[in-house]
């Protein structure tokens, strides 16, 4: 009984320790990022924007010589020319003011990340892999204590009884589906998302349940739901450009058959689509380059991902390539097809989203929005085209999400400022000069700072032990 004792002692001291060590590298990992801490308070703050050309995507036209107005985070005003005003005043030196960007398909491991989508004038994201981490960064940016863009998130992806895995949530019965959405909903989650492999009566159950809750649904399709069922209310959003060709067109680039998948899709009800057109492209490049996982670029990508899904993913389209050497050939035929859905889209009149699924694979939080939409361009969209994607369209998918999108009175002060217009150079929009969110304002060597300190950063600990949170707290 003595030895019994002292084994459940030195047991409890090391259980102890490392629950301590663990808290500890959390702590450091918050420490660390406290630059995102928010500095000025914008609940009662007031001040002007003059000398500005406003693009305020309501239609395709340049205000010139305009002041806004911002007061507690909002556009309290919009004005011609330069007006008296009793508070701070910020010159815009000719500059373009035009809603900031949203990015509706990301997934965020860590805070730094915020930073970076702030850098490439991402002021708002929807996170689609929601865990416990994102309710709490959401909490703290919706109070005014984060720096970040407005953060919209999903719960965990909903599939079925094929994928077992830690990043899915397997769902067994009907009953239980409807239970995680009621779930989903209570603990603050924005979205339902459902996910690949559901059966047809678990994804009915999603559906009407998150009908009744009032919960917007965003599908990333199941192949073993027919593909027009994801066409009904409450879906927001079909997620993924491929899935068209992996589903309904079983890998064929027909363009007859494509042609007759687009009149449906305009005919029931227009949803909006979210192409992701960046992340399929990234594997038609990682298929050229033998020493894709050397570039410099990779360095933003949270460390845990970039050791395991990063690698993972290298691994296995390099292998793809060893056992038939025309694959990477066929992945580049098929990115291009992805670009011709995407002009056919478009010409339907179906709106078409802005989405990167940055986070994930090789593909950059905040940079890659940038690489979406020269793709959109690329599919035959104008520059203004282009940006309702990542602007109005993106802000009209969802209720809780029009105050966003447009430069307008009564709208969130979500704005950035460059200095050429980007409606002839979409260029432009990869430094902006100054960004504001909800009325707080980050000019361009603070962003600066948000690239240079999420660069190389060492937290995988820490972002592993928020992972065993998630699959603690979900399975």
């Amino acid at each position: 009984m003595k030895y019994l004792k002292t084994l459940f002692k030195w047991s409890l001291s090391i259980v102890l320790i490392l629950l301590i060590l663990l808290a500890s590298l959390l702590w450091i990992d918050a420490i660390q990022t406290n630059y995102l801490k928010r500095t000025n308070a914008v609940t009662d703050s007031s001040f002007l924007i003059k000398n500005v050309t406003i693009i305020p995507m309501t239609q395709d036209t340049l205000l010139r010589n305009r002041s806004v107005w911002i007061k507690g985070g909002l556009i309290e005003n919009i004005l011609e020319g330069e007006v008296p005003f009793d508070g701070p005043v910020i010159d815009g030196e000719n500059g373009y003011l035009l809603p900031g960007l949203i990015d509706m398909h990301v997934h965020l491991w860590d805070r730094y990340e915020l930073g970076l989508y702030l850098a490439n004038g991402v002021t708002a994201v929807r996170n689609l892999w929601g865990m416990p981490q994102h309710l709490r960064w959401k909490q703290a940016l919706e109070s005014n204590q984060l720096s970040g863009p407005i953060l919209y998130s999903s719960g965990p992806k909903l599939t079925g009884t094929e994928f077992i895995g830690d990043d899915n949530l397997n769902l067994y019965s009907p009953e239980q589906a409807r239970d995680k959405v009621i779930e989903y909903q209570q603990r603050g989650y924005d979205f339902i998302k459902t996910y690949y492999g559901l059966e047809p009566e678990i994804f009915e159950a999603i559906r009407t349940q998150a009908l009744k809750s009032g919960m917007d649904l965003i599908a990333h399709p199941s192949q073993k739901v027919p593909f027009v069922n994801h066409l009904k209310e409450p879906i927001r959003s079909i997620e993924h450009v491929e899935e068209i060709v992996q589903q309904p067109l079983n890998f064929e680039l027909d363009t007859l058959k494509l042609q007759k998948i687009i009149q449906q899709l305009a005919k029931e009800t227009k949803k909006p689509y979210t192409p992701t057109l960046v992340v399929f492209e990234n594997i038609n490049q990682m298929m050229q380059d033998d020493h894709y996982l050397d570039r410099q670029e990779l360095q933003w990508i949270n460390p845990l991902i970039r050791k395991v899904d990063s690698e993972n993913q290298f691994n296995r389209w390099h292998q793809a390539k060893i056992n038939d050497p025309e694959t990477p050939q066929r992945i580049g035929k098929q990115h291009r097809f992805h670009l011709e859905i995407v002009r056919k889209m478009h010409q339907a009149g179906i709106p078409i989203i802005c989405g990167t699924d940055a986070g994930i694979g090789v593909t950059l939080p905040g940079f890659s929005i940038h690489q979406e939409l020269a793709f959109y361009q690329e599919a035959g969209m104008t520059n203004f085209e282009v940006l309702k994607t990542a602007t109005i369209n993106a802000a009209q998918t969802h209720q809780k999400m029009n105050h966003l999108g447009t430069v307008a009175i009564g709208k969130t002060a979500n704005l950035i400022l460059v200095r050429e217009n980007p409606l002839e150079q979409l260029r432009v929009l990869k430094k902006p000069e100054m960004v504001i969110v909800k009325g707080a304002v980050y000019k361009q060597q603070e962003l600066q700072k948000f690239i240079e300190r999420a660069k190389n950063r060492s937290n995988t600990i820490a972002t592993f032990i928020r992972y065993v949170e998630n699959w603690i707290v979900e399975k």
